[in-house]
C-alpha cells in the first residue's frame, strides 16, 4: 500500500509540474486544469470535526471540460502514508449572475493503520474503508465580494466504521478583502450540523486565507469548535495552518496577463 502512495504523489507531481508538450495538450482537451497542493501541521478532514492529528500533505486538483469537472481530493501524512481519497466528479447545474447550483457525487478511500497477530507476532497493515458521498451546493451572490450558501452531503460507508453520514453546512463566503494594494483576506464562517450513523453536533468553523496578488504561495487556517456534540472521540476545538501553493489555471492567467 505504501508502494501505492508513492506512485499517487509521483503523478500527482507531474501533473503539477507538466512538461510545456503536455501542458499545452491538456489545454486542448480541458477548459482549465489547476489545484493545490498544502501542507499543515494538522490534516482536517472536508468536515472539519474530524482531524489527523499530525502534519499532512493535500492536493487538490480540478479537471474542467464546459459544467463537468473531475476533482481529485488526495491527502497524505507526511511520512508517506495515504490518509484519504476523494474522487470528486461535479457539474454546475445553475450558474446565473447571482445564483448558482452544483451537484457531485464521489467514491472515496479512507486509510487507517491497523495491528493484526501474524505467525504469532504483531504487524502494522494499512487498512482501507470504501465510502460513497454525495453533495449539493446552492449559493448566493449578494456582490462581488459576499456571497451565502448551503453544503449538504449524503455519505454511506461499506465497512467497518461510519455507515451514514449527514453533514449540512450554513455558510457565508468574503473575498478579495484587501489590506493593501498587494495583500488581501478570504473569510468563510460556517455552522453545521453533523450527524453520523446515530450520533449528532453542531459546530462552528472559520476558513481564513491570507494572500498576496500576483503570487502562487497564500497562508490559510482552520478554526473549528464544537457547540454540542455527541460524537466521540471528539476533540472540542480543532485548527490548523497550511501553506498552499497554487498552480495551473491561475498561473496561467497570470502569464497571459503578463505577455
Amino acid at each position: 500500500m505504501r508502494k501505492i502512495a508513492q506512485l499517487l504523489v509521483f503523478l500527482v507531481l507531474l501533473m503539477v509540474f507538466p512538461k510545456g508538450n503536455a501542458q499545452e495538450e491538456n489545454r486542448k482537451f480541458l477548459d482549465d486544469f489547476k489545484g493545490t497542493a498544502s501542507i499543515t501541521q494538522n490534516g482536517i478532514s472536508l468536515v472539519p470535526s474530524f482531524s489527523l492529528g499530525d502534519p499532512a500533505l493535500l492536493f487538490d486538483l480540478k479537471f474542467t471540460k464546459g459544467r463537468v469537472s473531475f476533482e481529485p481530493d488526495m491527502r497524505f501524512a507526511l511520512e508517506g502514508k495515504p490518509w484519504s481519497f476523494l474522487f470528486w466528479f461535479r457539474y454546475k447545474a445553475i450558474q446565473k449572475e447571482k445564483f448558482s447550483l452544483r451537484v457531485g457525487a464521489h467514491p472515496a478511500l479512507n486509510f487507517r493503520t491497523v495491528s493484526v497477530f501474524r505467525d504469532g507476532q504483531s504487524e502494522e497493515l494499512l487498512e482501507s474503508r470504501r465510502y460513497l458521498a454525495a453533495e449539493i451546493v446552492p449559493t448566493y451572490k449578494i456582490s462581488e465580494k459576499v456571497s451565502i450558501g448551503m453544503y449538504y452531503l449524503r455519505g454511506q460507508g461499506f465497512d467497518e466504521g461510519v455507515k451514514t453520514t449527514n453533514f449540512l453546512v450554513l455558510n457565508s463566503s468574503f473575498t478579495n478583502l484587501f489590506i493593501s494594494e498587494q495583500f488581501y483576506f478570504n473569510i468563510s464562517p460556517q455552522v453545521y450540523y453533523l450527524k453520523t450513523d446515530d450520533d449528532k453536533g453542531y459546530y462552528a468553523v472559520g476558513f481564513i486565507t491570507l494572500a498576496k496578488k500576483d503570487f502562487p504561495l497564500s497562508i490559510s487556517a482552520i478554526l473549528n469548535k464544537a457547540i454540542d456534540t455527541e460524537i466521540v472521540p471528539e476533540d472540542d476545538f480543532t485548527w490548523n495552518i497550511s501553506l498552499v501553493y497554487s498552480f495551473g489555471g491561475i498561473n496561467r492567467r497570470m502569464f497571459k496577463q503578463k505577455i
